[in-house]
């Protein structure tokens, strides 16, 4: 009588914490990348600007940027939750909301305004003037509410969770610094001109960038040390009856 063999059922891989920690690593190197690309290739909010194909392009950047900075911020907080207190808290939360709105504005500027461009144009002067501070001739609504709100956002929050991770001790402190110098030289975009003034978000992408490659980096590390000791553990003597 021939049995029939059972075919062994493979297990299903399972999503670590470890694992998850290391994609948000990822997440924040790539929110950082991000912000380092908008920095140097940001054009001027000018209508002239709208349908080049550099304008649709950073703007994708900068959609991705919101989308992986949600995911890489959270990371960044988790791993320190237990010691970054009400100030990372707040710091997270406030940051969270100014990568959620930019995300918002981004995908606009990528995928509308180009449209728009010789079919409302008066829009697109009103909203592009928006971000200059001049006056639109057109109803934007709720949208300067949440611009103006998202300037205040973008300084105190990333620099509340710069000081909060400093204080923290977790993830590098001279990666905390250089966030909390970005998130200070904000403000003096205004004094820059405006073919420069995108310039302020190169520190702030370079420390999301260095805090997600420690954050991917620190959990390699670890897991490829659980690895090794496992693998060089000697089994204990069993002792035979």
């Amino acid at each position: 009588m021939n049995a029939k063999k059972a075919t062994p059922i493979k297990a299903r891989p399972k999503m670590t914490p470890s694992a998850l920690m290391r994609l948000a690593g990822l997440s924040a190197v790539a929110a950082g990348l991000g912000f380092i690309v908008i920095g140097l290739f940001h054009q001027e909010n000018v209508p002239a600007s709208v349908t080049t194909t550099t304008w649709v392009n950073v703007h994708i950047v900068a959609t991705a940027m919101g989308f992986f900075g949600l995911f890489g911020l959270a990371g960044l907080y988790a791993r320190q939750v237990e010691k970054s207190g009400w100030l990372g808290l707040i710091g997270f939360i406030m940051f969270s909301i100014w990568l959620a709105l930019i995300m918002g504005f981004s995908f606009v500027e990528a995928f509308i305004l180009p449209q728009l461009a010789t079919e409302s144009p008066a829009f697109v002067a009103g909203l592009l003037g928006m971000f200059t501070a001049t006056a639109s001739e057109v109803d934007l609504g709720v949208l300067p509410t949440l611009w103006n709100i998202s300037g205040p956002l973008f300084i105190v929050g990333p620099l509340l969770f710069a000081i909060a991770t400093f204080r923290a001790a977790v993830l590098p402190r001279l990666a905390a610094g250089l966030l909390a110098l970005g998130a200070v030289l904000v403000p003096a975009g205004a004094f820059l001109p405006p073919q420069h003034e995108p310039l302020v978000m190169v520190p702030i992408g370079l420390a999301m960038a260095w805090l997600g490659y420690a954050l991917f980096s620190e959990r390699r590390e670890t897991t490829a040390e659980a690895s090794i000791a496992q693998r060089t553990a000697k089994p204990e003597p069993s002792n035979a009856a």
